[in-house]
């Protein structure tokens, strides 16, 4: 079973995925994800997929990521991308995912652009963290 670390600074929601996401276990990670999008909705939180983890992403995972997004956006929530590995981001990249969902190199960036709050509980975390 696919493994989907959590963590939340403020308002938002941090999911973790891990491994690969193929048509293999796609419809797991869906089911994983499934309570943190309906939660997202019912709160208003933005949701941000930390993919530092993610080994590799099909097109199975590319669309759980598409029907998230479509759940989301329309209502107004955020949702967004941090730390693809190289190969994970040419996957997002070559399928234009990034036209999609932003894009972000570091957490720290990813939630400066979601939520003020969310970044500075996160770089406080760090602080305590050294």
């Amino acid at each position: 079973m696919m493994q989907l670390p959590i963590t939340q600074y403020a308002n938002v929601l941090v999911l973790q995925p891990e491994g690969r996401i193929t048509y293999l276990n796609a419809l797991d990670f869906e089911i994983l994800l499934a309570p943190y999008i309906a939660r997202c909705k019912q709160l208003a939180h933005p949701l941000l997929l930390d993919l530092q983890n993610l080994e590799y992403i099909s097109s199975a995972g590319l669309r759980i990521f598409m029907l998230a997004s479509k759940q989301l956006l329309p209502n107004g929530i955020k949702i967004a991308v941090a730390n693809p590995q190289s190969i994970v981001r040419e996957i997002l990249e070559i399928s234009r995912f990034n036209l999609i969902l932003p894009i972000y190199p570091s957490i720290a960036d990813a939630l400066n652009a979601l939520s003020a709050n969310a970044h500075a509980e996160y770089e406080k975390s760090r602080l305590g963290n050294d």
